[in-house]
C-alpha cells in the first residue's frame, strides 16, 4: 500500500489562512466551547547540546497534533534563529497524519493571539501606548496580534540592543502605528504592556505601571526566570493558562509566591476569564502571564487545517 503524501502548510501559508484576529476568536470560541487547558497533555523539555528541544503533544476530540521545536540561544549571532521546527497534525479516529506545517509560524502566531485572547477582556477599552520589551518575532506578532483587537496610537520599544530594535522600530512604523526606541521608564503612561525577552529579572519597575493598564509576560518558561517583580504580581489581577502548568513554568508567578508576595490562590485562569467565571477587575494592574502550552498550539493547527 502506497502511503499518500502528507501536505506540508508552509509559514506564508500558515499566515494567509489565518489572521491574528482569526485566532483569538478561534481562543475565545474554544474555550467557551469546553477546551480545558487543565486536560492539557504534558509539555516535555530538555537540555540539549547548545540549547533545548521541546515536545508538545495535545489532543481534542477532532485532532491529534504534536509540536516539535528547538531554542538555540546561540543561533542569532550565526544569523540563524533561535527557535525552529515542526507541526505534525493527525485525525483522532484514526490517528492518521493529514498535515506537517512549519511550527515557528505557528509560534509565532499563537502566542501573541493567546496574549491578545487575555488582553481583549483585560485591557482598557482606549489603548494610546503600548511599551514592548524585545524586538523579536514575537514582539512583532504582539503588534500584529493586539492591534487586531485595539486602536493602538504608539509604540514604544525597549531593549537592550538599540540598534536592532529601531529596525523593528522602522518596520512598526512603515505599517502605520508611529513606534520610538524608549526606556524602562516609559511604562508609566502605557495601558498596554508587553515583555517578550530572555531576560530571567524583571525588566521594568512594577511599580510604574498604571492602575488600568494590561501587562502581558510571555518570554519565559522557567521557575528561576521571570520578566515582572513581585511586587507587581501582589497588586494586580493575575490570569495564567493553567495553575498546574504555571507550577512548572511561571517563574514570575512562582517567584512571587516564593518571595511571599502571593499565594496560588491569587491567580486565576484564561478558561475562568473567557467563560465568564472570573470578571476582570478594573480598580488595579490586569497580568496576563503565558509560557506556551500544547492546547494553543492545536487550536490554531486545527483552524489553519480546516481553512485550506
Amino acid at each position: 500500500m502506497t502511503t499518500p503524501a502528507i501536505p506540508w502548510i508552509s509559514a506564508d501559508e500558515v499566515y494567509r489562512r489565518v489572521s491574528f484576529g482569526d485566532a483569538v476568536q478561534a481562543y475565545h470560541r474554544d474555550l467557551r466551547a469546553g477546551v480545558d487547558p487543565a486536560k492539557d497533555l504534558p509539555k516535555h523539555i530538555d537540555n540539549v547540546h547548545r540549547g533545548q528541544v521541546l515536545l508538545m503533544p495535545t489532543q481534542s476530540e477532532e485532532f491529534l497534533g504534536v509540536k516539535v521545536v528547538t531554542v538555540a540561544p546561540g543561533n542569532p549571532e550565526l544569523g540563524l534563529e533561535r527557535i525552529q521546527g515542526h507541526y505534525l497534525l493527525f485525525d483522532t479516529p484514526t490517528l492518521t497524519p493529514i498535515a506537517i506545517m512549519d511550527g515557528v509560524a505557528l509560534t509565532t502566531l499563537r502566542t501573541p493571539a493567546v496574549s491578545a485572547a487575555a488582553a481583549d477582556l483585560l485591557a482598557p477599552e482606549e489603548c494610546e501606548h503600548m511599551v514592548i520589551f524585545g524586538y523579536g518575532p514575537q514582539a512583532w506578532g504582539h503588534v500584529e496580534a493586539l492591534r487586531s483587537i485595539r486602536d493602538i496610537k504608539r509604540i514604544t520599544l525597549v531593549a537592550r540592543n538599540k540598534d536592532r530594535a529601531q529596525v523593528l522600530a522602522n518596520q512598526v512604523t512603515e505599517s502605520g502605528i508611529p513606534t520610538t526606541v524608549g526606556s524602562a521608564d516609559d511604562v508609566k503612561d502605557a495601558q498596554l504592556i508587553v515583555a517578550a525577552t530572555t531576560a530571567r529579572e524583571p525588566v521594568f519597575d512594577g511599580s510604574l505601571a498604571p492602575i488600568d493598564s494590561c501587562v502581558m509576560a510571555v518570554g519565559s518558561h522557567e521557575l528561576d526566570a521571570r520578566e515582572l517583580d513581585s511586587g507587581l504580581i501582589a497588586r494586580s489581577q493575575v490570569i495564567v493558562e493553567d495553575i498546574g502548568h504555571v507550577q512548572i513554568e511561571g517563574g514570575d508567578i512562582m517567584m512571587a509566591i516564593g518571595d511571599g508576595a502571593i499565594t496560588l490562590d491569587h491567580v486565576s485562569t484564561i478558561r475562568e476569564l473567557v467563560t465568564g467565571a472570573v470578571e476582570v477587575d478594573r480598580t488595579r494592574t490586569r497580568v496576563f502571564k503565558s509560557s506556551g502550552m500544547p492546547w494553543e498550539d492545536l487550536v490554531i493547527a486545527a483552524e489553519v487545517f480546516r481553512r485550506g
